[in-house]
């Protein structure tokens, strides 16, 4: 999929707090016409949400992918209510809500020694479990790829050195993300 202008990045991240909102206030999910364009491309995504600078929800659909718009609307809802981590955001806890978005590339096999941190995330599968790490995770935390991949395999419930067994299978994905913070922090730029 082509990169995202600012326009479609801004119309995902309205799409996703009004999700939010909806589900929190009127719990029910949004109402939202049907998506053009590259909204209505199939894709993966993950919706992050942090507030006060801390993460307080992150839930990602992997596959089989529906259209991009509707993919980040049940993630949006499910990062702020499901997300078993947290307590299920209270509408009181909206006003300093943070919201990210990372839009997946198609998933490839990839070698150990191919993974570089901060452009690959990481899919580690073997027979029903699977663990999936962002691009952004690993570069936040400073892992080398090796760590990166013990991390993963421990998201997926696996000993850390599954990723060395040949009945495991590795992954690897590229992400677009996007967040309020950033568009706001642009959009204040070209202002001034």
């Amino acid at each position: 999929m082509s990169p995202l202008c600012s326009d479609e990045r801004r119309a995902l991240l309205d799409l996703a707090r009004r999700a939010i909102l909806e589900a929190i206030h009127h719990e029910r999910v949004l109402d939202f016409p049907a998506p053009t364009g590259a909204l209505a491309s199939p894709s993966c995504a993950f919706v992050t949400l942090h507030r006060g600078g801390r993460l307080c929800g992150c839930i990602g659909q992997v596959g089989p992918p529906e259209p991009l718009a509707a993919t980040v609307v049940r993630c949006a809802i499910a990062a702020a209510t499901k997300d078993p981590r947290f307590q299920p955001m209270r509408a009181d806890e909206l006003a300093d809500l943070e919201i990210e978005v990372s839009v997946l590339s198609a998933f490839e096999p990839i070698l150990p020694e191919a993974i570089e941190v901060g452009r690959h995330g990481l899919v580690v599968a073997r027979r029903e479990q699977r663990g999936v790490l962002l691009p952004q995770v690993a570069a936040e935390h400073g892992w080398t790829g090796e760590r990166f991949l013990q991390e993963t395999c421990a998201k997926a419930g696996m000993e850390l050195d599954a990723w060395k067994d040949p009945a495991t299978s590795l992954l690897a994905f590229t992400a677009e993300v996007f967040s309020e913070v950033e568009l706001a922090t642009r959009r204040h730029e070209q202002a001034g």
